[in-house]
């Protein structure tokens, strides 16, 4: 653990001593603003920089377009590539005809890893509450996949004009 992830702990334990609140729930934006007027957080401009390429990102993966087959798609798509000792998040247009396609194909496989390891995270902690909580009925978890695309498909199918 950094001395920077340290340094977060210790101050979200504070707004929790001084802030209160015994609903167990926790807003990051309270906390952050908690911490930023009482000085306990004080950007530098690295932050800052990482905090302005962090919305650009965000913008990059809201923005979708629609195919001449009326398909809603993603138009940006990220891979990250390391470059020396720096691992860098590039973005490329999907329509963009200058980006190399070992960019999407690296892209695509990194999405999907992603994916494996939400479902892997989210069988686990499942696994953990079921265990724990002993629920009346366990929750179930099911990771495949395959109907639920098929009918997203289907659906998508049926809206495109003829």
């Amino acid at each position: 653990m950094t001395a920077y992830s340290n340094s977060i702990r210790d101050y979200i334990e504070r707004f929790r001593d001084v802030v209160g609140g015994n609903d167990g729930l926790i807003d990051p934006h309270e906390v952050a603003e908690w911490a930023y007027k009482n000085g306990c957080h004080k950007p530098n401009l690295k932050t800052v920089i990482d905090s302005i390429a962090a919305d650009i990102a965000q913008v990059f993966r809201e923005e979708y377009r629609t195919d001449h087959r009326g398909r809603r798609y993603r138009a940006k798509h990220a891979a990250t590539q390391k470059y020396g000792n720096k691992t860098l998040s590039l973005w490329a247009d999907i329509d963009d005809i200058n980006a190399p396609h070992e960019h999407f194909v690296k892209s695509f496989a990194q999405r999907r890893q992603q994916i494996v390891g939400d479902c892997f995270q989210l069988k686990t902690d499942v696994d953990v509450y079921n265990e724990h909580r002993k629920p009346e009925r366990d929750v179930q978890c099911v990771l495949d996949f395959t109907y639920d695309v098929e009918e997203l498909q289907f659906s998508t199918a049926e809206a495109e004009p003829a």
